[in-house]
């Protein structure tokens, strides 16, 4: 198992190397992978430290990859109750749906506050998949020193020290692999509302 995370961390890190050397200082820097990019291979992790691997021509379902910051943000907290009105009509409609948290994998599901959430969470906690779809930054020292002022210690809640946040985001990717929709708002307190998704998936549902 080791050997075969080491060997996904280095695909990703091959993929990914253009990134890596120009990730942004501030959200207002990101630049999002855009509508009809390729989508880049990532891989995430279950609660239990499985490793899932996404490549651009393994997407049998059109899928939703949503990015949020981890649950101890209250605003990705109501983001998952909103979209909790419309993840059961999305998988009617033939589609995954993939939620990325930068918590620890075992951090995943006791770290929210919202309440009724069975979504599929996994953890992007050493930003690989935020890096891959260009929606990561580093984290300023003044806002680190804020976050822990609101009792949020980064490093415990992603098991690293990069000191790295995505920007929330929602890609929305087809079975060619290719990216269809993209949403990412460098101001976390604005997030895409379910009324809103719902309409941006409807043109690639398979299920109608």
């Amino acid at each position: 198992m080791k050997f075969h995370l080491r060997s996904i961390e280095l695909i990703c890190m091959l993929v990914a190397l253009p990134v890596l050397a120009g990730i942004p200082d501030s959200p207002q820097q990101v630049q999002p992978l855009s509508v009809g990019a390729r989508a880049p291979i990532f891989a995430a992790r279950t609660t239990e430290g499985a490793v899932r691997t996404f490549l651009p021509d393994s997407y049998r379902k059109p899928t939703v990859v949503l990015f949020y910051r981890g649950g101890w943000c209250p605003y990705c907290n109501a983001q998952l109750s909103d979209l909790h009105l419309v993840e059961p009509k999305l998988r009617k409609s033939g589609f995954e749906i993939v939620f990325l948290s930068t918590d620890r994998p075992e951090l995943l599901y006791t770290s929210l506050k919202a309440t009724d959430i069975h979504y599929t969470l996994l953890s992007d906690s050493h930003l690989d998949a935020a890096k891959a779809f260009h929606v990561a930054y580093h984290v300023d020292g003044a806002t680190l020193a804020q976050m822990r002022e609101y009792g949020v210690d980064l490093e415990a809640t992603t098991g690293t020290k990069q000191h790295e946040l995505p920007v929330p985001s929602v890609f929305i990717i087809d079975t060619s692999g290719t990216i269809r929709f993209v949403y990412s708002n460098p101001d976390y307190k604005i997030r895409l509302g379910a009324d809103a998704l719902w309409a941006a998936a409807q043109p690639l549902a398979t299920v109608k």
